[in-house]
């Protein structure tokens, strides 16, 4: 069949350089793609908000038989609702969530609800409207410091700001409800803050059928050693070796299963992946985050360790066939985000790149990139290139990306270069 992919950056890349060696990818298509995946399939234009009228178009035009939705704001909005509502598309698979199944990313207070309802692990917390600033500013100060604010809403990865001082968590009150992530922060949570090691943990699922996918840890802090503000994500490491069996047996008993168990028991049906953002305190699994998509850029390092074939794995999931555990590649997959100097902030676009002295042991996906009126190859976006490498040795996969990061030809280039340095 033909495959659809809805995205533009990191993940979708990662996703199409799996799916187009699927046997059961005919044509390949993404929506509206990259130069990247512009090599391994067609690019659709479509514009950023994926309204339903062009991507029923480009489903129809294109002779799609599967959707495959990556980023969440086409969620938020309703689009697969809209694309499994439709009679005229009752024949084509779509892997991704209905709004109401989003929500467990979509909003932060929703999610929380959930978990506390049948008993999922998680920092405790108190919500807060931009009526109740004075009260909430009250509440940071009957909690030991350091604390977690976090807007409720979609804001890109970079709504959670950790406040050290009274000082840091007012200012961050202020900005949330001001407007600094837009709608996002029209509600606040302010969360006990957990310390410990974040790992990140996937799931495909269509209703009770589920398949447990690789672990991956990605590093969200602008500068080396943690320091800065969040990001999108400043790269990523899998398998982390700090995840025990024994660990991912709690991860499955009392974070996996009752989440499927919630789903099933609130009637919320749920097809797509997955995301738990978790953090390991003493031995013991905390849920700090859903997303209702894949991880970026873990995708970055998962989807190159994954040798089953994923096409056929949705297709089963979604025929309720039962899936075998995955056929995984054991080495090692890690690598770096090349961002433009400035991001998160402002930071400027159209630099040219060139990818000629990248050596061949790294693998490359575009983030943010474009083709200029000359068809060079020039930035567009903050989080521009993912340079990643595989190896049976952790630390020898990290230099391995490194070396492919300082080899890129990109002007005001930033890069961590601590990747993994946490993960055993």
């Amino acid at each position: 069949m033909n495959i659809l992919i809805l995205g533009s950056g990191g993940r979708e890349h990662a996703f199409a350089a799996h799916i187009v060696k699927s046997s059961d990818c005919d044509q390949l298509f993404i929506a509206p793609g990259n130069p990247g995946t512009g090599t391994l399939g067609i690019n659709i234009p479509m514009p950023g908000n994926f309204p339903f009228t062009e991507v029923k178009k480009a489903i129809t035009d294109h002779q799609i038989g599967m959707v495959i939705v990556g980023p969440e704001g086409p969620l938020e909005q309703g689009l697969v609702d809209d694309l499994l509502g439709d009679p005229e598309l009752a024949n084509v698979l779509i892997f991704g969530p209905r709004k109401s199944a989003a929500m467990l990313e979509t909003s932060k207070t929703f999610a929380k609800e959930f978990m506390l309802q049948v008993g999922i692990p998680t920092a405790q917390y108190a919500e807060f409207s931009a009526l109740q600033v004075k009260a909430a500013k009250e509440h940071i100060r009957q909690m030991a410091l350091p604390v977690v604010i976090k807007a409720d809403g979609l804001a890109a990865g970079k709504g959670v700001i950790i406040a050290h001082s009274l000082e840091e968590a007012d200012n961050a009150i202020d900005e949330m409800f001001d407007g600094r992530f837009g709608s996002a922060g029209d509600k606040i949570l302010i969360e006990q803050f957990l310390d410990g090691r974040e790992f990140s943990v996937f799931i495909a699922i269509h209703g009770d059928n589920s398949v447990l996918l690789p672990v991956a840890k990605d590093y969200k802090k602008v500068f080396d050693h943690d320091q800065g503000p969040n990001t999108g994500g400043m790269g990523s490491v899998s398998p982390v070796p700090f995840v025990s069996d024994e660990l991912m047996e709690k991860v499955q008993s009392r974070i996996i299963i009752p989440t499927v168990a919630q789903l099933k028991y609130r009637r919320i049906e749920y097809t797509g992946f997955i995301f738990f953002g978790l953090i390991e305190v003493y031995g013991e699994p905390y849920v700090i985050e859903y997303n209702a998509r894949f991880g970026d850029p873990e995708a970055e390092s998962v989807f190159p360790r994954i040798q089953s074939d994923m096409v056929q794995v949705i297709t089963d999931l979604m025929s309720g066939k039962p899936v075998d555990n995955l056929r995984i590649d054991q080495r090692f997959a890690t690598g770096v985000y090349v961002t433009t100097a400035g991001y998160p902030e402002a930071y400027p676009s159209g630099i040219p790149i060139s990818l000629s002295d990248i050596p061949e042991d790294n693998y490359v996906y575009h983030g943010g990139t474009k083709l200029d009126a000359g068809c060079n190859l020039v930035s567009n976006g903050g989080r521009v290139l993912f340079i990643g490498a595989m190896d049976a040795d952790l630390d020898t996969a990290r230099k391995k990306a490194l070396e492919g990061a300082v080899a890129l030809h990109f002007e005001k280039k930033h890069f961590r270069t601590d990747i993994g340095y946490d993960a055993c």
